[in-house]
């Protein structure tokens, strides 16, 4: 499948008028213009895109979706029919779902451990509209994708990772150097960065650990950085260096329990061509100062949607 990389997440949120403040005022996001069919959600700009981010009001807080980009109508087609021909029980989105994401065309489906993904293309954008909500040199996403996941699943079965590689196409870039069972994978058009999406495994867990976000400058990680301390914001991980990507980064947990890793890219990505196999996580930094896992990772049954878990527990009996 041509997929670019991620293009938006979608969270459910318990307390949206924390993420009213925390985006502008931590993040340097801008607040988008909601839809008037999702009046009562919070859309997040990064870029010209109508959005990135939308947090929509929920009881728990936990990842909603995941949206991938195809490159264009053709390939979105194509992509969609590669899915009904393996099986996967596709949903076409109608045109006040279009409407509501801002693109052209969306479809949603599941992956094997029933997290909810969509694939669309042709997301409405305005050049040089993007505004930060407070002085920021801006963010790293455009074309390329808005930055990469890492989710947390109960279970790791063959299936998931066929369903990756096999169907979606994307590229397995290795385990990195973190403990257990984990893998990170990147689309099949992205030669920027190492990973969109990562999967660990957590025997009874479930939910997303971390979304990183590049940005334009070491300067714009150095003044989130100090926001973060000013304002004693829990924190995961200090200033470091991981082994393999060239970037500089720190990790805090945001209002949604789950961290934001705020990065920038010290030289371009060096595409090993080969899986790597780290010795250590970091070349320098990133001191543990805080949980790996927060509050948004806790029992699958706290965090996926009657359709997810029942996924799921397929799976666990058909093992």
């Amino acid at each position: 499948m041509d997929i670019i990389g991620m293009g938006y997440l979608g969270f459910e949120s318990s307390n949206l008028d924390a993420w009213r403040s925390y985006g502008p005022e931590v993040m340097g996001f801008q607040i988008g213009p909601s839809p008037e069919a999702d009046r009562d959600s919070l859309y997040f700009r990064m870029d010209d895109r109508r959005h990135r981010l939308a947090f929509h009001p929920g009881k728990v807080d936990r990842l909603a979706y995941v949206g991938w980009e195809a490159r264009g109508k053709l390939e979105f087609r194509a992509a969609t029919q590669k899915f009904r021909d393996a099986g996967v029980q596709v949903t076409v989105g109608d045109a006040a779902l279009c409407e509501i994401r801002g693109v052209k065309e969306v479809i949603r489906f599941r992956d094997p451990v029933g997290n909810q993904h969509e694939l669309f293309y042709g997301q409405k954008w305005m050049p040089r509209s993007f505004v930060p909500g407070r002085p920021h040199g801006g963010f790293v996403a455009d074309a390329r994708g808005m930055g990469h996941a890492v989710i947390i699943t109960p279970e790791f079965p063959p299936e998931l990772e066929s369903f990756l590689t096999e169907l979606m196409g994307f590229h397995y870039y290795g385990a990195g150097a973190g403990k257990g069972k984990t893998a990170f994978y990147r689309a099949k058009l992205n030669n920027e960065t190492s990973h969109d999406i990562a999967f660990g495994h957590g025997p009874n867990k479930a939910g997303i650990q971390h979304v990183g976000l590049f940005v334009k400058s070491l300067r714009d990680v150095g003044e989130t950085y100090d926001i973060v301390k000013k304002r004693q914001l829990p924190m995961m991980m200090t200033l470091g260096a991981h082994v393999q990507d060239p970037h500089v980064s720190f990790y805090h947990f945001s209002p949604g329990g789950f961290a934001f890793e705020v990065i920038t890219e010290l030289e371009p990505w060096h595409n090993d061509g080969f899986e790597l196999n780290p010795e250590k996580l970091s070349t320098w930094g990133h001191e543990l100062v805080g949980p790996i896992l927060g509050a948004s990772v806790r029992t699958p049954e706290e965090v996926l949607d009657e359709e997810g878990l029942a996924i799921l527990n397929r799976l666990r009996q058909n093992a």
